[in-house]
């Protein structure tokens, strides 16, 4: 296919007129977008009481390509009881992602039975029944619950607290396999583990630095805020190993200058290796103490173990450094001087940081590059992790983790319940514990369990061996049809621009937003929170502390969440004034930090090794297309790269040549743990050479279960492969 020249622009909205002909015009798309919904897909945040295309600063119009492909979903049309005759499972699991996610709106409950050659539709009161009867024949501790971040802070409050009623502890969420290691290691130098910024504060700063993502596909709403950083003689360093296109180039649809001129995004790129950023970010720290650019007095009055800290900063090499990076010293340099100059700057990255075992160090060392030079805790710099689905940060914030905070478990032991004190387990362990038996059933909210694991066959078997699975879903995907317990279960639930009741939103910058819900597009499916008090209601009963049916009103979880969620008291009247706010204490403009102490964490780490990259091995990194959101693939295409398909190997001229590839030929990929044949060996001169590029979630099959130990984060971003011909 053509590749395109730049981001964004008449591409984008090209695709914006052929997505509205397909739901039925171009003003039904748009009364859809500018509804007072928060937006459905990444965390930078929109709509909400201002009206959808409004960002947190007020500006309009901010037209996603992202949201866009997110409401064209949830306006298909619906899956009929014909279907589920038509297709078998065995057929459903030939289908591709997309295929899946484009067959169309799910308005049935259906079930599979281990054995059975198709789901069958069923009614809510057998489906309920079964969900019901399973975990009251189960120990508590045998079941877990898991969270997509696109649900409401509703409905993942409610849902958690049901499973902490019912009696386990084993409640976790999606940002296990994505920015768990940004709150972590933010955690532990700072005391929060959120963004320490707003978007007041990117529209300020002089310099912005972004690590390991591609928000120009992923987040290309932020790309107006980098554009308007450039226009007031700003710079942008990005440091990824792929020169992506958008990160050079993008032309934001919304603004006439910006289409006409094309401005350039980046004004410096280094390109690590896979695996390099550790050794990169200290290398940048140790130029800026040996020119003397780092804040003394910041230090001294701010930050505690700082002499540590600069004594463990000396010892390291610089033939280590650019061994293990990929860099030169002199790159390291000319990024800490460019830093030295800037007056006010934020750190922003993704998960080419996190999906590291060594992600939260990753993290730790970009607070430490912050700290240096006293751009935490002051108006216009700061920290600012690129979250992922529009509402993860608040579902954790509302407590869907392993471990309550004390606060709120005390809050709610306040209130009469009675709760758990068993050690709830992480994402990859409730895996492991169904692959060993000894969880027999599962909750999803939302998100493809399944999609989103690494070692895919691992994930198939794990899940697969469950007695029961049941996944609240808008559209299908491939967990349903590749993650086949004994009893299967899919309960089809309202978009949130559908939902009957307002439900709310927190955004990546700590703000929470109010969406008014609409009406339903289709008969059929029933509310998250409806379908989450009828579970509890028949699994576990109405206490006199709980009543379920009256936690059916999204006014009385608001109001349990305001006396119990640190920082969430505005929540209570929210629907009433209709007033969204900034939760308090998570942005730093002074540097008072939330430690023990009240001093930021400088840490320290041993740099790993590069994975070897020699002879017919390779650093292999998964990564999304510009047709996708996370697990959900809506477009075969990746326009930015200029790829048509996805069964591709996209890997540098050079080593394509030096292996005897033929452009496209077919080759055999071989990781530890699995190994995908025939896929083609692409020719692409935006990556480093030793290091190749293939598509999530197909390419998970190559990769390792090897976790951050302090995340519990799959190294999605760092698997070493062999690569050969098909026919050897």
């Amino acid at each position: 296919m053509k590749k395109v020249n730049n981001g964004g622009g008449l591409a984008a909205i090209r695709y914006t007129f052929r997505k509205a002909k397909e739901v039925g015009g171009t003003w039904k798309l748009w009364k859809a977008l500018r509804s007072k919904n928060a937006c459905k897909t990444c965390a930078l945040g929109m709509g909400g009481q201002a009206g959808g295309m409004v960002n947190e600063r007020g500006s309009f119009p901010e037209v996603c390509k992202k949201s866009i492909q997110a409401m064209a979903s949830d306006m298909q049309p619906a899956i009929d009881a014909n279907f589920w005759r038509e297709h078998s499972v065995a057929e459903l699991q030939e289908w591709t992602p997309r295929e899946l996610e484009t067959a169309g709106r799910l308005i049935q409950p259906v079930v599979y039975t281990r054995g059975a050659s198709h789901f069958e539709t069923t009614s809510w009161e057998d489906a309920f029944g079964r969900i019901g009867s399973k975990l009251k024949s189960l120990n508590p501790d045998e079941t877990f619950w898991y969270f997509s971040g696109r649900s409401s802070n509703e409905a993942g409050f409610l849902l958690q607290l049901a499973a902490r009623v019912y009696g386990t502890n084993n409640v976790n969420n999606c940002s296990y396999y994505c920015h768990q290691a940004s709150g972590v290691g933010l955690n532990k130098s700072l005391g929060t583990g959120t963004a320490t910024v707003t978007l007041d504060d990117l529209e300020q700063s002089d310099l912005a630095v972004i690590i390991g993502g591609n928000p120009a596909s992923n987040h290309p709403r932020l790309m107006t805020s980098l554009d308007h950083l450039r226009r007031r003689g700003g710079k942008v360093i990005v440091i990824n190993p792929v020169k992506e296109l958008g990160l050079m180039r993008f032309r934001i649809p919304s603004s006439v200058r910006s289409m006409l001129f094309s401005p350039e995004i980046a004004t410096h790129f280094y390109q690590p290796h896979i695996g390099g950023d550790l050794a990169l970010l200290t290398g940048v720290a140790k130029s800026l103490v040996e020119c003397g650019q780092h804040d003394t007095q910041f230090l001294e009055n701010h930050c505690a173990d700082v002499d540590q800290y600069l004594v463990w900063l000396e010892q390291q090499a610089w033939t280590d450094l650019e061994s293990k990076s990929g860099l030169s010293e002199a790159e390291m340099r000319e990024i800490a001087e460019l830093y030295a100059g800037s007056k006010a700057a934020i750190f922003g990255w993704t998960m080419g940081i996190t999906h590291h075992v060594h992600g939260v160090e990753n993290v730790g060392a970009i607070v430490n590059l912050a700290l240096l030079r006293g751009m935490v805790g002051r108006p216009g710099a700061g920290l600012m992790p690129i979250r992922g689905h529009s509402n993860v940060q608040g579902i954790g914030s509302v407590g869907v983790t392993p471990k309550l905070k004390d606060q709120i478990f005390d809050a709610l032991t306040d209130k009469g319940v009675q709760l758990p004190t068993s050690s709830g387990m992480d994402t990859m362990a409730c895996m492991e514990a169904a692959l060993e038996g000894r969880t027999k059933a599962a909750i999803c909210l939302g998100g493809n369990l399944y999609g989103s694991n690494p070692d895919s066959t691992y994930a198939g078997k794990s899940l697969g061996n469950l007695e029961q699975l049941t996944t609240l879903s808008t559209t299908l995907n491939t967990g349903h049809v590749h993650a086949l317990a004994d009893e299967t279960i899919i309960l089809p639930v309202l978009a949130r621009d559908e939902e009957p009741q307002p439900t709310t939103q927190e955004s990546m910058f700590n703000f929470v937003r109010l969406s008014d819900g609409g009406e339903r597009r289709l008969p059929g499916p029933r509310s998250e929170i409806d379908v989450i008090a009828s579970i509890a209601s028949r699994a576990i009963g109405s206490t006199e502390q709980i009543d379920w049916e009256e936690m059916r009103q999204t006014s009385t979880i608001r109001g349990w969440i305001a006396n119990v969620i640190p920082g969430y008291g505005q929540i209570e009247e929210i629907a009433e004034s209709k007033t969204e706010f900034q939760i308090p204490g998570r942005t730093f403009h002074k540097p008072e930090f939330a430690t023990a102490n009240g001093l930021a964490q400088l840490v320290t780490y041993s740099v790993p090794d590069l994975m070897p990259a020699e002879g017919a091995s390779f650093r292999l990194m998964t990564v999304r297309s510009e047709g996708q959101f996370n697990t959900v693939v809506y477009e075969e295409e990746d326009l930015y790269r200029g790829q048509e398909r996805r069964d591709l190997v996209l890997m540098n001229p050079a080593d394509a040549e030096e292996q005897g590839f033929a452009p496209d030929q077919p080759i055999k990929v071989v990781s530890e743990v699995g190994e995908i044949s025939g896929f083609l060996a692409r020719r692409y001169d935006a990556i480093k050479p030793g290091n190749v590029l293939m598509y999530y979630p197909e390419a998970n099959v190559l990769v390792p279960r090897t976790l951050d130990p302090q995340s519990k984060t799959p190294a999605f971003k760092a698997v070493k492969v062999t690569l050969t011909p098909v026919d050897e």
